[in-house]
């Protein structure tokens, strides 16, 4: 696909090549659109990233940081590369990929897939432009906290007041047990959710009765696959997929509902706590079939609000209490319109954040180019 077919109202605003031959450092910055601010998107580490994924992770974040209503825009960086690097290698990639965007002020680095809050004070100590950091820094940790999984329970709760139904004994799937998905397993448990079945890269484990959260994080913390829990049927990483629940939710890369696999989903609700996890074509698809899709944008977005509330100085209480406040609304204001117009869930998202966005743009001087991309 040629760089310009990205090109829509909206943006990109740049795209950027990065190479470091000294370091082997190669990777992609997309900042897609800037009307609300500078954007905000985290930092993936991957060995098969693309310009394609990064990109349409940057729009994510537009719309994401748009219907959260910040006043920022969307971005995001991938970098090549395994994301169980040596922290050594790891930090020499981190530094390297900062100081080639010194200078790059309408991006703001954060925390994603492969990166974490000493990334980002990696980033910080180098140019001074970074979310996501330490405690010790000033920072509200975002994965000790578990914002973007408490967003997601906040967002789960709205869908089934819609659905009419609760979380009491509600069956949950988790896909992908990382940093989102824990702490979103641990939060609906929490709220009498059962938690039947998790994976990771190296498997899953399945229990109809219920799985012991606690139990999985030990596992994790001890460097084991959730896999190896003992009181679960162990099972292959892609068979989460066939596992009949009343929730599920995808918590790690992108696409991994399509159009080849999704009628092997038995659920009648999807939280998507990862970013872009399931196709256009397969969320068309649930729609049909009465299966309630609860976009990624709208309901993963904890994580980026508490970013943008700790770049602005607030504290983890008053993030907590502002992510339950958002999502809540933004998920009931989206079921509103899906269910007055009885359009897709994220077509009645989209129409959400572009309002935000078109608004920004009319106020912008450059408004008549702002979506001119530049390529570098």
């Amino acid at each position: 696909m040629d760089l310009f077919d990205y090109a829509d109202e909206f943006g990109p605003t740049k795209i950027i090549h990065i190479y470091e031959p000294s370091v082997g450092l190669k990777g992609i910055l997309v900042v897609d659109n800037v009307a609300m601010g500078p954007s905000i998107g985290g930092v993936r580490i991957a060995p098969d990233v693309s310009v394609d994924e990064c990109f349409r992770l940057a729009r994510a974040m537009t719309f994401k940081n748009a219907a959260a209503g910040l006043p920022h825009g969307g971005g995001k960086m991938v970098i090549y590369g395994d994301p169980k690097m040596p922290k050594e290698r790891k930090q020499q990639l981190m530094r390297a990929a900062a100081a080639s965007l010194r200078n790059e002020e309408s991006y703001i680095f954060g925390p994603d897939m492969g990166t974490n809050e000493e990334c980002m004070a990696w980033v910080r100590d180098e140019i001074g432009r970074s979310v996501g950091l330490p405690r010790e820094l000033g920072g509200i940790p975002l994965d000790e906290i578990g914002a973007t999984g408490w967003g997601l329970l906040h967002a789960t709760e709205a869908a089934l007041h819609y659905l009419n139904s609760s979380l009491t004994n509600a069956k949950v799937v988790i896909q992908g047990f990382g940093s989102v998905g824990k702490h979103a397993a641990r939060f609906l448990a929490e709220r009498g959710a059962k938690i039947i079945a998790a994976n990771d890269s190296r498997g899953t484990t399945f229990n109809p009765q219920g799985l012991d959260i606690a139990a999985l994080f030990k596992l994790k913390e001890a460097g084991k696959s959730v896999a190896d829990y003992p009181e679960g049927q162990r099972l292959e990483r892609d068979e989460i997929v066939d596992i009949e629940c009343d929730i599920w939710i995808p918590a790690a890369r992108p696409d991994v509902i399509n159009e080849n696999n999704v009628h092997r989903l038995k659920t009648r609700l999807i939280v998507e706590g990862a970013n872009i996890p399931i196709t256009h074509g397969a969320e068309k698809m649930l729609f049909e079939k009465g299966v309630l899709c609860i976009p990624d944008f709208i309901a993963n977005a904890g994580g980026v609000i508490c970013a943008a509330m700790e770049y602005h100085g607030a504290t983890a209480a008053s993030a907590s209490e502002t992510i339950e406040e958002k999502i809540s609304h933004n998920t009931e204001k989206l079921l509103s319109i899906v269910r007055a117009k009885n359009i897709l869930p994220r077509e009645a998202a989209i129409q959400m954040a572009a309002e935000r966005i078109n608004k920004a743009m009319s106020l912008r001087r450059w408004s008549l180019f702002s979506s001119a991309p530049h390529f570098i």
